[in-house]
């Protein structure tokens, strides 16, 4: 019984983590296809007050000889998921992407790293779990932790509270999904039906879509994975549908409650120019293997070959050379 409760523990917090990443995604498809919207700044403008926060350094990063213009330059966003409780100013961060864009082919690689990753957490002097570098120091200890780590500028940031999720698709009025099978979700004493076949799903259900792998047809993490690309899929044609001011008011309110970003509505409008490769992402995962340290704590050891492909490969994407002092490109 023991161990079928730890089993169910790691399989919630699993669970969450794959989320978060599908929360950072869906702020990426938002980002990307609604900065287009540049009839509505003065709407947006509002929004951007409450979830624009700028980064202690500055508007560039120690590794740029100057600022990069998301219009004219390849840049990238460290994207984070958050699980801070009320009262906190810094948690732990749960969900680690990193994107960078292209200007020259428009296209996007995304980076997942894994958040008990062992590294350097810079200011400190120590190593730890990379995720704890935003508990110890805030936003400004992990973009410097991250930078470290991958060995490429971070130009710009994006943290999202992990409950927006529900907000987010109920701002675009719910999302349109062919339910693949019909089964019933359970949670908290509250259960939601899905029957097979197309459905409009609002923000609960769409969150328990993407949930689901406990009934006999729901193919494990393989079939989740599936399920939240239907998601993503139904948000990107909803957004991009979008013509409607009050619309497009809703969602900027929704990400004035989830987000924080030093990425400003201009910087969003200029995003636009990707909405073509939004469906085409590339995305890599950090390798490794787990460990116990001395201190009894679980740690992912980064495999070093993994860890340094990754690393030219993002520079080549960023159009920098081996020093990552290059000017931006």
């Amino acid at each position: 019984m023991e161990t079928n409760t730890r089993k169910q523990r790691r399989g919630k917090k699993k669970s969450r983590r794959v989320l978060k990443i599908l929360l950072l995604l869906t702020t990426l498809v938002l980002f990307v296809v609604l900065g287009g919207a540049t009839y509505l700044y003065v709407k947006a403008m509002g929004a951007e007050k409450e979830f624009h926060e700028t980064l202690d350094r500055g508007e560039k990063s120690e590794l740029r000889t100057e600022a990069v213009d998301v219009g004219k330059h390849n840049f990238s966003v460290l994207l984070l998921g958050d699980d801070a409780r009320p009262g906190e100013d810094h948690a732990r961060t749960d969900a680690i992407l990193v994107a960078t864009f292209n200007r020259t082919d428009r296209s996007i690689i995304l980076t997942s790293i894994p958040r008990d990753s062992y590294v350097e957490i810079v200011g400190r002097g120590t190593q730890d779990k990379i995720n704890h570098a935003n508990a110890f120091g805030g936003i400004d200890m992990t973009v410097a932790t991250v930078e470290n780590f991958l060995e490429i500028p971070i130009d710009y940031y994006a943290t999202v509270k992990f409950d927006g999720f529900k907000d987010i698709v109920d701002a675009l009025d719910g999302v349109d999904v062919d339910v693949k099978y019909t089964f019933d979700f359970t949670e908290g004493g509250k259960t939601l039906n899905f029957t097979e076949g197309p459905a409009e799903l609002d923000g609960e259900h769409a969150l328990a879509y993407t949930r689901e792998r406990k009934s006999a047809n729901s193919g494990g993490d393989f079939g989740r994975g599936q399920r939240q690309a239907q998601v993503m899929a139904a948000i990107i044609d909803k957004a991009a549908s979008f013509k409607s001011i009050d619309n497009f008011g809703r969602v900027f309110d929704s990400l004035g409650n989830t987000l924080r970003t030093d990425l400003t509505f201009a910087n969003l409008v200029a995003l636009h120019g990707y909405a073509g490769s939004i469906s085409d992402i590339e995305q890599v995962q950090l390798e490794g293997e787990p460990f116990r340290g001395t201190d009894g704590v679980s740690y992912v050891r980064v495999d070093e070959t993994s860890l340094a492909n990754i690393q030219n490969q993002l520079k080549e994407h960023l159009g920098l050379q081996q020093s990552s002092t290059a000017a931006p490109q």
